[in-house]
């Protein structure tokens, strides 16, 4: 047979000659496959799944029924490129009536994204070179440092700790940290902690961000998802706009996951930067998609009902978990509870080493399901994404989640 030589093309970025061999197994993918087996051998169980970090309903069916119209108009067949004005306009709108954030320019200040994620890969596109830094929290999510790896720059790690109120320690940053950057990343209300901001950190932010002239890229794609009083968007706070840009998902506060959509807002240059780097990746959202986007940000009252059941049924499952041992407590944002994972179960005599090792014995002994986060200390995420028909479905399922883990015996 002759050489297979696609194998040793690949870009170092993805593993290169390496590429497709490595047999370490992610914790997703461990997660994965110990759900199926546990259906494999007790298929007549149900498996309380508080892994999903999607909304478990369909897009309102007003903002279907606008797709559906919009779609069906020949104009809206075309490219978009960097998107529609009415969408532009319609986000600085729903900017200054949630937020509270006046003056963005739709024209300059607003660009569309095909979903959150895509913006936040491009943002190293606009500003990483080989060498350069870039500062994200941990734990959290990858991408910015995935992208910022492969053009080689730096992550600089900011650890969020419980005792800090799971907020970064911007003052701990050594010389040597801060050397190069030119990124700070941060995500509120904060998956997977659930933590807020406060218009105090998001203050001290601008002013970090000035003094070692950084870009704050801060991801809000939760951050309609309040429970307490007003939404906190980054660019509320004086000041912001000098130094960075926000990122809002329509995924989340409006569940509309699947549909792809987000905008990018804020300091003018940053926009057209990350516009410029769209631009040569995608011709931007079918347009049918940004008009029922616009119609779903015309209408707020769709994230209060979301935001409501999400509060109700967090109370529900830190109430169940905390009658198991758990130190579990209400947050003030999203829909995630993140919790001390626990270091034994009496019942079988197991000895958990890391959160991983619990997740695997919850699916495999309990068929429930959690991502567990070993970053910084050892914590179990559960979702309020879990599948239920109604409130008294709902109910059950939280009281099934502490009848089982009760049943273990867990030490912490």
């Amino acid at each position: 047979m002759s050489e297979d030589y696609i194998q040793g093309l690949f870009a170092e970025r993805i593993g290169g000659s390496g590429f497709g061999k490595g047999t370490k197994i992610y914790k997703f993918e461990k997660i994965k496959r110990a759900k199926a087996e546990a259906k494999r051998l007790s298929p007549a169980t149900e498996l309380l799944d508080f892994g999903v970090g999607e909304p478990d309903e369909m897009a309102s069916p007003i903002v279907v029924e606008a797709l559906k119209h919009e779609c069906a108009k020949p104009e809206n067949r075309g490219y978009s490129d960097n998107g529609i004005v009415e969408l532009k306009e319609a986000a600085a709108r729903y900017m200054e009536k949630i937020y509270g954030v006046t003056g963005i320019d739709p024209a300059k200040e607003v660009i569309h994204s095909i979903g959150s994620k895509p913006a936040l890969a491009m943002m190293p596109d606009a500003f990483i070179n080989k060498g350069d830094g870039v500062l994200m929290t941990v734990p959290g999510y990858p991408i910015l440092a995935t992208h910022t790896e492969w053009h080689g720059g730096r992550v600089v790690k900011l650890p969020l700790r419980e005792e800090n109120d799971f907020l970064p320690d911007l003052d701990a940053l050594t010389a040597k940290d801060l050397s190069g950057v030119k990124l700070l990343y941060l995500n509120y209300p904060n998956n997977p902690t659930g933590a807020t901001a406060t218009p105090e950190f998001f203050t001290k932010v601008v002013a970090f961000a000035k003094r070692h002239r950084i870009v704050v890229v801060h991801d809000a794609a939760y951050a309609a998802l309040s429970f307490d009083g007003k939404p906190l968007s980054f660019l509320s706070v004086e000041g912001a706009k000098d130094v960075g840009i926000e990122i809002h998902s329509f995924s989340k506060a409006f569940n509309m996951t699947g549909w792809r959509l987000a905008f990018v807002a804020g300091n003018e240059k940053v926009v057209s930067a990350y516009g410029h780097v769209k631009d040569n990746y995608d011709s931007g959202q079918f347009i049918a998609i940004q008009k029922a986007g616009i119609y779903a940000l015309d209408h707020p009252e769709i994230t209060e009902k979301i935001a409501a059941k999400y509060k109700r049924r967090l109370k529900l499952m830190v109430d169940a978990l905390n009658a198991c041992g758990f130190s579990a407590t209400v947050p003030k944002g999203s829909f995630y509870l993140y919790t001390g994972a626990p270091k034994k179960a009496k019942k079988t005599a197991a000895v958990f080493n890391s959160a991983e090792d619990v997740s695997e014995y919850f699916i495999k002994e309990a068929h429930i399901s959690t991502v567990p986060w070993d970053d910084v200390g050892s914590y179990l995420r559960f979702s309020a994404t879990f599948a239920a028909r109604d409130k008294e479905d709902e109910y059950r399922v939280a009281e099934e989640m502490k009848k089982r883990l009760k049943a273990l015996e867990l030490e912490f």
